[in-house]
C-alpha cells in the first residue's frame, strides 16, 4: 500500500489520472517516486518538492497541496493580511495587465501589497558579502528552496558550502512583520511549489501561506475580478535595483552588482537539475573562490512547475526583462531593518544497505541474470537495470515494471497455451517453411520436429497456404479429409503479416465425422425396422378381418340351420323358439 501523506506533504498523486507511464520516475532527480499496485507515489521522506513530476507529467496527475481556501479564509476574518508576490508575476500577465495586479490583490483582500524583489535586493547583497568571506572556498547561493532541500538530504556533505542566508521570501516576510507588526500575516505567491514547504517547514513562522500562480488565477475568476476594469496602481514598496530578475538566471549575481559573464571564473549561474546536480558534483574538486548561484527549475523561476504554460519560456523571459527595465532600478525600498539570517542542517536520507546478492536474486526473478540481458532500455522509468533492482529492494518499484521481463512472460505463457492447445498449430515462413509445430499437430500428422525446415508439402496439400501467401484470402476455413492420415480436419488458415508468417489451425473431426456416420447408419436401420413392422401389422390385421369374415359366415349359416330345425319341430309348436334362438345369436 502506498505509505500514508504526511501532513505537510506538497507533492502527490492523483490516481484516478495516473496512467502507469512512468514519466514521473524517469524525471524525478532524486527517485522519489514509488510504484505500489501499478500506482505511482510520492515519498515525502525522499521528495524535495522541486515540482518537476508536477511540470512533466503528461497526464497531470501530479498536484501539489492547495491552500487557496486557508488563504481566503484568513483574508476575510479580519486579520491584517500582507502579500509578497514574486517578480515573476510579469511574465503571466500581460503589458496592460501589470500595472493593475496591485488593485487586483487590494480587490482580493490583501491590506498590504508589495514584491518580494523586496527582499531580493538585500538577500543578494548579503550572499555577495558571505561568498567573499569565505575566501578560496566555493559558497552556493540558497535563494532556491529546492536546491537547499536537494543538498541537506542527498549532498549532506556541501552543508557547509550554503550561504547563512535566508531566502528572498523569507526575508520579505519578516521585513513585513517587523514594519507592519507581528499580529500581521504574510501570503507569498509565487511559481515555485518548494516554497510551500519552506513557508511551513523553514521560515519560521514568518511566512503563514505560499501560494501559486495557478490559484492566484483560480482566486481571480472566483472572485469574479476583471483586471480591464481596475484601475492601475503601484505597490506598496519599490525594490531597489535588479531585484525583480532574481527570478532569472544569473538575476541575484545581477542584482548584487557581480559579474553575469557566462566567462567568470568566480560565479557561476546554473539552471535545470541535470545542470544543478552536475556543478554540485564537480564543486569538490574545486580550487579558488567561486559563488554558485543554482536554480532548480531550467532557465530560473519563469519555468516553475506552477506557472501557467500559456506561453514559452522565452517569450515569459522576455516578458520579464521587459518589465525589469520599464521599471528602473532606482527603487529606495525601505529603510528597515532585515533580518537575513539562517541555517542549514544535514539531513542525510536513510534508505539502507543493498548487497550484491539482493541485487542478483531481483536479476534472477527477473530473467537477468546474464549481463546480456541487462537492457537498460529506460522504458521502466530508470536509467538502467540495477538502478530499478535497487529499487525493487527498497520496496519502491515493482519487477512487473520492466517491459522485456513482462513481454517474455506474456510470450511464455503464448508459447504454453500453443504447446497445450487440443488443435494443432503449425507455423510457416514466408517460403512456407515449417518453422514450428505443437505436440497435437504432431500427433495428428504423425511427425516429429523433423519436419522443421521442409515445406508444407511435405505433410498436405500447401494449395490454402499458398493462396493466403498470394494474397487472394486473408483467411480460409475448410474442412478437408487427409487420407494419408485417415483425418478430417477443420482448418483455418491466415497469415501474420507484420512477421511474414503464414498459421495453420487443424481442429479433429474425424471421430464425429465416424460417430455422424454411425448415426446415420443406425437412423436408416430404425427406419427400416419401422417400415417393416407397420407391414407386418398391416398383413396381420388383414388375415384377422379375412378370420373374421369367415368366422361370421359359417355362423350365419349354422344359425340358419337350427332355425330349420326349430321350424321342423314334430311338436306342432310355433316358431317362436326358433326367432329368440336367432335373435340371441345375432346380439352375441
Amino acid at each position: 500500500m502506498e505509505p500514508k501523506r504526511h501532513e505537510n506533504q506538497v507533492v502527490f498523486t492523483n490516481k484516478a489520472r495516473c496512467k502507469d507511464c512512468y514519466r514521473c520516475i524517469r524525471v524525478c532527480p532524486v527517485d522519489a517516486i514509488g510504484i505500489r499496485d501499478g500506482q505511482a507515489y510520492v515519498d515525502v521522506d525522499r521528495c524535495i518538492s522541486c515540482g518537476t513530476c508536477i511540470r512533466e507529467c503528461p497526464q497531470k496527475a501530479k498536484s501539489f497541496r492547495r491552500d487557496l481556501d486557508s488563504v481566503r479564509e484568513l483574508v476575510v476574518s479580519g486579520q491584517p493580511v500582507a502579500v509578497s508576490l514574486a517578480p515573476s508575476f510579469a511574465a503571466i500577465f500581460k503589458a496592460w495587465e501589470i500595472k493593475r495586479v496591485p488593485s487586483a490583490l487590494r480587490r482580493l483582500g490583501f491590506g498590504h501589497v508589495s514584491e518580494t524583489a523586496v527582499g531580493a535586493y538585500a538577500v543578494a547583497k548579503k550572499t555577495a558579502e558571505c561568498a567573499a568571506e569565505h575566501g578560496d572556498s566555493f559558497s552556493i547561493g540558497t535563494a532556491c528552496p529546492a536546491v537547499v532541500n536537494y543538498i541537506e538530504r542527498y549532498r549532506p556533505d556541501l552543508v557547509g558550502a550554503l550561504v547563512p542566508v535566508c531566502s528572498p521570501m523569507v526575508a520579505h516576510a519578516r521585513m513585513l512583520k517587523s514594519l507592519l507588526g507581528e499580529g500581521t500575516r504574510v501570503v507569498f505567491i509565487g511559481p515555485c511549489v518548494a516554497k510551500k514547504q519552506e513557508a511551513s517547514e523553514k521560515s519560521g513562522g514568518a511566512v503563514d501561506f505560499a501560494l501559486t500562480f495557478t490559484e492566484l488565477l483560480e482566486w481571480l475568476e472566483l472572485e469574479h475580478v476583471d483586471l480591464s476594469i481596475l484601475e492601475e496602481s503601484d505597490f506598496d514598496m519599490v525594490p531597489e535595483g535588479w531585484a525583480r530578475s532574481f527570478p532569472l538566471a544569473g538575476g541575484s549575481l545581477q542584482t548584487a552588482s557581480l559579474s553575469t559573464s557566462l566567462l567568470a571564473a568566480d560565479v557561476l549561474s546554473v539552471t535545470g537539475t541535470e545542470e544543478v546536480k552536475d556543478t554540485l558534483e564537480s564543486l569538490t574538486d574545486s580550487r579558488g573562490p567561486l559563488l554558485v548561484e543554482p536554480l532548480f527549475c531550467d532557465q530560473g523561476c519563469i519555468n516553475g512547475p506552477a506557472m501557467p504554460a500559456n506561453e514559452t519560456v522565452y517569450q515569459r523571459r522576455k516578458a520579464l526583462l521587459q518589465y525589469v527595465l520599464a521599471s528602473g532600478q532606482d527603487g529606495v525600498g525601505s529603510d528597515e531593518p532585515m533580518d537575513l539570517a539562517a541555517s542549514f542542517g544535514r539531513r542525510p536520507l536513510s534508505t539502507g544497505d543493498v548487497t550484491e546478492e539482493q541485487i542478483r536474486q531481483v536479476f534472477a526473478q527477473t530473467g537477468k541474470e546474464n549481463p546480456d540481458d541487462q537492457l537498460n532500455c529506460g522504458a521502466c522509468g530508470y536509467s538502467s537495470c540495477r538502478e530499478q533492482a535497487i529499487a525493487v529492494i527498497r520496496q519502491m518499484a515493482e519487477p512487473e515494471m520492466c517491459v522485456p521481463y513482462m513481454r517474455r512472460l506474456a510470450e511464455q505463457r503464448t508459447d504454453r497455451i500453443i504447446e497445450t492447445s487440443p488443435n494443432g498449430i503449425v507455423i510457416l515462413d514466408e517460403r512456407l517453411t515449417i518453422l514450428h509445430v505443437n505436440p497435437s499437430f504432431k500427433r495428428l500428422f504423425m511427425c516429429s520436429e523433423a519436419v522443421y525446415g521442409k515445406p508444407i508439402s511435405y505433410l498436405m496439400d500447401p494449395e490454402p497456404f499458398e493462396q493466403i501467401a498470394a494474397g487472394k484470402a486473408e483467411l480460409i476455413e475448410t474442412t478437408v479429409e487427409h487420407d494419408k492420415y485417415s483425418l478430417v480436419c477443420h482448418q483455418i488458415v491466415y497469415a501474420l503479416h507484420d512477421v511474414k508468417q503464414y498459421v495453420g489451425v487443424f481442429v479433429n473431426l474425424t471421430s464425429s465425422l465416424l460417430n455422424k456416420k454411425q448415426l446415420d447408419v443406425l437412423r436408416a436401420r430404425t427406419v427400416q425396422q419401422a417400415r417393416d413392422l407397420l407391414s407386418h401389422q398391416i398383413e396381420i390385421a388383414g388375415k384377422i378381418a379375412q378370420f373374421l369374415g369367415e368366422s361370421t359366415a359359417e355362423g350365419e349359416k349354422l344359425l340358419e340351420n337350427l332355425v330349420k330345425v326349430a321350424q321342423e319341430n314334430p311338436t306342432g309348436g310355433d316358431d317362436r323358439n326358433g326367432s329368440w334362438l336367432k335373435d340371441t345369436y345375432t346380439s352375441t
